[in-house]
């Protein structure tokens, strides 16, 4: 299935944290999303592996999206040797992505700054004819998406651009509590976290509101970018 958007996770819930209003949005207007993570989030202190994948696919149904796939990357360890970036390359060029949504450029996680870059270089490298890559046997084309941006996590970075996801903002936030076992859950027993506090899903909130509040709308989702955004046409900026 060739995809208009694939978005690549350190980890089960960063799409959903960071940029789920934006995906649901563009699912709403037709367009093909799909999401791979790279590992199972196996380190994470509540829950686990079994539960946070059972916890995605049903986050991936209230978003709509149309594949989400796992890389079964080592949680904190994987790095960006060429192994790794070469399984990240199969997965652009077998969903050939015209945009891909990539973890913040550097966060509270050390994870989500190296897969960042991760992702970066192996969207560069996928569209290397020289550089072979197979699935199942089968010899894949050279791909390179049309763009790849950043979304913001924990620590905030001053966005480039913010998408209005004011409409999709509820279902987001649907998206976001299919992961009980990581979010405020009063009757859990689990040890606390910082993203498991009521106070993390208020910084939620507050950030929608802000960066909404911003460009006009009730909500909004920031991204950066590589590189500079070019328009034609001035009555297309909101």
């Amino acid at each position: 299935m060739k995809l208009d958007i694939l978005v690549f996770t350190a980890h089960p819930d960063d799409a959903e944290l960071a940029c789920a209003g934006t995906l649901i949005s563009h699912v709403e207007m037709g367009k093909k999303v799909g999401i791979v993570d790279l590992t199972r989030g196996e380190l994470g202190t509540r829950g686990t592996p079994e539960l946070r994948a059972a916890e995605a696919a049903e986050a991936s149904k209230v978003m709509g999206i149309h594949i989400r796939e796992n890389l079964g990357f080592r949680d904190g360890f994987f790095t960006e040797d060429e192994l790794h970036k070469l399984e990240v390359v199969k997965m652009i060029r077998k969903y050939q992505p015209e945009v891909i949504l990539a973890n913040a450029i550097r966060d509270r996680h050390p994870d989500h700054g190296r897969a960042s870059s991760l992702v970066s270089e192996a969207s560069f490298v996928s569209g290397l004819r020289m550089v072979e890559t197979r699935i199942d046997g089968n010899p894949q084309q050279p791909w390179r998406a049309k763009n790849i941006y950043h979304y913001i996590q924990s620590n905030f970075i001053m966005p480039d651009f913010i998408v209005d996801v004011s409409a999709a903002w509820e279902k987001k936030m649907l998206a976001i509590r299919c992961f009980k076992s990581q979010f405020y859950d009063p009757s859990s027993k689990e040890p606390s976290t910082f993203i498991s506090s009521p106070d993390f899903m208020k910084m939620l909130e507050s950030r929608g509101k802000e960066l909404g509040h911003s460009i006009g709308a009730s909500y909004g989702e920031g991204f950066t970018v590589e590189r500079h955004l070019g328009v034609k046409d001035l009555f297309h900026l909101q």
